[in-house]
């Protein structure tokens, strides 16, 4: 019954969810606090693993909820519940891209959920960073926060790749740790 479960909760996250990994957390949030399958630390930790790790956001996601939840084939049931629809969806676009590419009524869609991407990857960024500040005590925490995000657009602006900037973020975070300063 659980695989069931895992399969059509992340198949509904897959299928009405537009704008990404980012635009589904506070779907995936709800679902998942709302059915019990973990608290709101476990969470954002995962949320960070998925973010570390090669591949999209949604799928790692997904892929680690349901191995938490359910083993090896929660982990499938969960990854093909929310791959399945955009999948589907690309398919069928693919197929008639042509129709859809100048369809007055499909960019009109487009152009209107837009906004509302952008709206859900906000709330997302805002209830992550906000656990994520709140998990840790005290001013280190916040610190390192600050300065990592600076670092960050600092590094952005300067053309640096992502990869050297996670590299550093997780080195600055070991180093803090080890130095008893956060968690």
């Amino acid at each position: 019954m659980i695989y069931l479960q895992l399969f059509l909760t992340f198949l509904k996250i897959g299928a009405f969810t537009f704008g990404g990994g980012y635009a589904m957390l506070p779907l995936i949030q709800e679902e998942v606090l709302g059915q019990g399958w973990m608290g709101m630390e476990d969470l954002v930790n995962f949320v960070a693993v998925s973010e570390s790790t090669p591949g999209p956001l949604a799928v790692n996601l997904s892929t680690y909820i349901g191995a938490e939840t359910a083993g090896f084939w929660g982990a499938v049931c969960a990854t093909f519940g929310v791959v399945l629809p955009s999948f589907v969806i690309i398919l069928i676009v693919a197929r008639c891209f042509a129709a859809f590419q100048e369809n007055g009524i499909v960019k009109g869609c487009m152009n209107g959920l837009r906004p509302a991407v952008v709206g859900m990857i906000a709330a997302s960024l805002l209830s992550v960073a906000g656990t994520a500040l709140t998990l840790e005590a005290g001013w280190p925490a916040l610190a390192a926060g600050a300065v990592l995000l600076l670092a960050a657009l600092i590094a952005s602006w300067k053309n640096i790749h992502p990869i050297l900037i996670i590299l550093g973020s997780a080195a600055v975070g070991i180093a803090l740790g080890y130095a008893g300063l956060l968690g």
